[in-house]
């Protein structure tokens, strides 16, 4: 465990943790809605540091990234945690989870270093859950490939707080960020999420040239062909027309296994037409077989 970043010590032995806006109250003894960072005696441990649940080498296409080192392998890691709460969750059994009810490794940063050497990987990608809630770890980890000339890649949702983002954003190469849904209404019923700081997650790290991908997520009933233009017409008249964008089709997971079907690849085929009508020059199905996109 190490001690958290951003957060608050309160009367009575109570935090409230201010990496992400959830804002959460945490009382001794209690944890986060990420479930990994806890209260330990009136100060914040991220009880998931050095404790990696998933380690793999993957194509860097696979986060998904088309544009950063094409045909080039990456050393993904994961901890487990996220602060959203999605219903069609595909990685469910390791971000809904706490730290202990996972098989994990024990892993320091420079033990990460000496891994990624030893399989001749230069890149590495913080992914499959949520990074920014193991924020530590992946800072530590994130900083000290920077000082081994190794890059850096996020795969996030994106819901984190600005301070805590502009900090490790200089240690960060490239981005895939899930845009999930434009309505604040849905984002919350289907995540437990608000659209606004995703938002404002893309605008910083483009300011910071951070390569950045998008990704979103077709749910079949979860929003309308007018709410995903207006998406796209917000990606393009706020600077993001040259961003890629990975339109993924859903299969159901989770919670959403009953009553949900695969989206219909016409479907993905009609939104990439609206993106490109829209101004958006690189769009890309994925979860499909390639003779089908």
């Amino acid at each position: 465990m190490k001690e958290c970043l951003f957060y608050t010590k309160l009367e009575g032995g109570a935090v409230r943790c201010a990496l992400c806006p959830h804002s959460c109250l945490i009382k001794p003894g209690g944890r986060g809605l990420c479930r990994n960072r806890i209260n330990r005696e009136g100060s914040l441990y991220s009880e998931a540091y050095g404790r990696p649940c998933a380690l793999a080498i993957d194509p860097i296409e696979k986060k998904p990234l088309y544009h950063f080192h094409p045909g080039e392998e990456c050393l993904s890691l994961a901890c487990t945690g996220c602060n959203l709460r999605c219903k069609g969750c595909q990685n469910h059994d390791i971000s809904q989870v706490k730290p202990t009810e996972a098989n994990y490794y024990q892993l320091s940063p420079e033990e990460l270093i000496v891994t990624a050497r030893k399989h001749h990987q230069d890149i590495i990608a913080f992914t499959y859950t949520e990074p920014l809630t193991w924020y530590e770890y992946t800072f530590d980890c994130a900083q000290l490939a920077h000082e081994n000339s190794m890059k850096n890649v996020l795969v996030s949702a994106g819901y984190i707080n600005e301070e805590p983002l502009r900090q490790i954003v200089p240690y960060i190469d490239a981005a895939n960020i899930d845009l999930k849904y434009f309505n604040d209404e849905t984002y919350r019923r289907m995540s437990g999420a608000t659209l606004r700081p995703i938002l404002n997650t893309l605008k910083i790290l483009r300011e910071n040239n951070v390569w950045l991908e998008i990704t979103h997520l077709m749910i079949p009933g979860t929003e309308t062909a007018e709410e995903f233009r207006a998406m796209c017409s917000w990606l393009r008249e706020n600077g993001f027309s040259d961003t890629p964008l990975h339109l993924s089709r859903f299969f159901p997971r989770y919670q959403l296994q009953q009553g949900y079907a695969p989206t219909p690849v016409s479907t993905l085929r009609k939104s990439k037409e609206i993106a490109r009508e829209e101004g958006i020059r690189h769009v890309y199905l994925g979860n499909l077989p390639s003779s089908e996109k």
